[in-house]
């Protein structure tokens, strides 16, 4: 028995120590899953950070990206006006084209009186025969003379003389550079209310004010969307 003892006590002393042993082995384990734990958050976070940006990011795109869309839609603008004579009959057509800073009219008429015209873009979008006295006076939003001839001229609606063959009939292009098509700035032709073309029954004298002594109205048409 005494020969027994210091081996019992042996076998109790390695039983401690591997038990020992195990506990640490489990308390490393439990910290390092501990620690992938907040790894793995961090990392969810930092995702979900990167989301929230990417989609910000996104947004401001698409804003830029409409916001391009809409300058190059105006840029590439045409509008179509059918002119109408004192009877209310057609008798003409001006297509209007937003070109760089100003609008290109491509223009052309039939059965007008030969000679010299006046020729203005006006401040109303209302063509009512058969004087046409409701498009108001000419387009000039930044309140200046009338005529290329002035001192503080021309408004911004003065246009060249139309010049008529003795068939009656023109076709003309013809640029605006003190007007655009663009909605919403102080120049714009269509503004709230539209503008309007007139032709005028003489030549308009590009001095004379308030229109250049240049007679009756005898056509118009509509500016509008």
């Amino acid at each position: 028995m005494r020969r027994l003892l210091p081996l019992l006590i042996i076998c109790l002393a390695v039983l401690a120590l591997s038990a020992c042993t195990e506990n640490e082995d489990s308390a490393r384990d439990s910290g390092n899953n501990g620690d992938e734990s907040v790894e793995t958050n961090a990392d969810g976070n930092g995702e979900s950070e990167k989301t929230s940006e990417e989609k910000e990011s996104s947004e401001n795109s698409e804003s830029e990206g409409n916001s391009e869309a809409q300058s190059e839609n105006d840029s590439s603008k045409t509008i179509s006006v059918q002119m109408m004579n004192t009877e209310g009959r057609e008798m003409g057509k001006a297509e209007l084209t937003q070109a760089d800073n100003a609008v290109k009219i491509d223009f052309s008429a039939s059965d007008i009186p030969p000679g010299t015209h006046g020729f203005h873009i006006h401040e109303k979008g209302m063509c009512e025969g058969p004087d046409f006295k409701s498009a108001g006076g000419h387009f000039n939003p930044t309140n200046v003379s009338h005529g290329t001839e002035s001192e503080d001229g021309p408004h911004a609606g003065d246009l060249p003389n139309l010049e008529v063959s003795e068939e009656g009939s023109i076709k003309k292009e013809l640029t605006a550079e003190r007007v655009t098509l663009e909605e919403g700035q102080e120049n714009s032709l269509l503004k709230e209310g539209g503008t309007a073309l007139v032709i005028h029954a003489g030549a308009d004298d590009q001095e004379s004010q308030p229109s250049g002594d240049a007679g009756q109205r005898i056509a118009c048409g509509e500016i509008t969307e």
